[in-house]
């Protein structure tokens, strides 16, 4: 599952700024949850949480920010599921409980065992919901990732603040790729691999994001070719107050679209 346009990102100058992981404290998984080991091809682990509530509602698995970990979601857990959403949070290498060192292509690489674990998951307990891939920010590409090369795996997709140009992110976060001899026609590009994707699709993007800017959501969505699409737009948000700003209609989003197609 290798992508040599993600492994071109995987220098320490770039490194240093796409990821921010830091350990997981030491409580284990709240009431409620449980962590799930994922272990990959070259032997790391990949630790997700799993916020559980009734086996027929939908399941997300979700692709987090780059500066946050599995153990964030502590609170929010609850809310999805009171929501009558599954929540399954993915770490990736080096973030919360989770061995190794992050880089773009084991990010993009990981997410294929982490869904095989949770499609087993599914069918070992009986649950019967359907399974969405979210991912916000960063975590937008192991889910287009996703969504690009196994779309018979899920029911759809919802994407949060996702970046359409892996160049574009990198400039706004402060270096120019030209000038360390990076071309952008080269590297991997999510608005590519969502052209190819005609399954649901759910945007979600603040109106005022400082990080990754609201024509990234746009480009997104104008270039997936399904028809059973929707795009919300949450006025007066930045890139880290979406959730904060939409308060309960974040959810309410999500569940609704789902609810729609399902």
């Amino acid at each position: 599952m290798n992508d040599k346009s993600a492994s071109i990102l995987d220098r320490p100058e770039i490194l240093s700024i796409l990821f921010h992981p830091r350990p997981a404290p030491p409580a284990g998984a709240p009431e409620g949850a449980e962590d799930i080991d994922v272990q990959t091809p070259d032997r790391e682990n990949i630790s997700c949480r799993f916020y559980k509530t009734m086996p027929e509602s939908p399941h997300i698995l979700f692709f987090h920010g780059n500066g946050e970990i599995a153990a964030d979601y502590d609170p929010l857990g609850p809310v999805y599921n009171d929501y009558g959403l599954n929540l399954i949070v993915a770490d990736y290498r080096g973030y919360g409980k989770s061995t190794g060192s992050p880089t773009v292509e084991t990010m993009l690489s990981d997410a294929h065992p982490v869904l095989d674990e949770i499609l087993k998951q599914k069918e070992h307990e009986g649950r019967t919901g359907s399974l969405w891939i979210m991912g916000r920010s960063l975590g937008s590409a192991p889910a287009l990732e996703i969504a690009h090369k196994r779309p018979g795996d899920i029911s759809g997709l919802i994407i949060e603040s996702g970046f359409a140009s892996a160049a574009s992110l990198i400039a706004r976060l402060g270096m120019d790729p030209a000038s360390i001899g990076i071309d952008e026609s080269l590297v991997f590009s999510n608005a590519e691999k969502i052209k190819h994707y005609t399954g649901p699709l759910l945007v979600m993007h603040a109106e005022h994001d400082h990080i990754i800017p609201l024509d990234h959501g746009k480009t997104l969505y104008h270039a997936c070719p399904s028809t059973l699409k929707d795009m919300e737009i949450v006025s007066g948000a930045d890139h880290n107050t979406i959730m904060l700003v939409a308060g309960h209609g974040y959810f309410r989003r999500i569940r609704d679209f789902i609810n729609r197609i399902f």
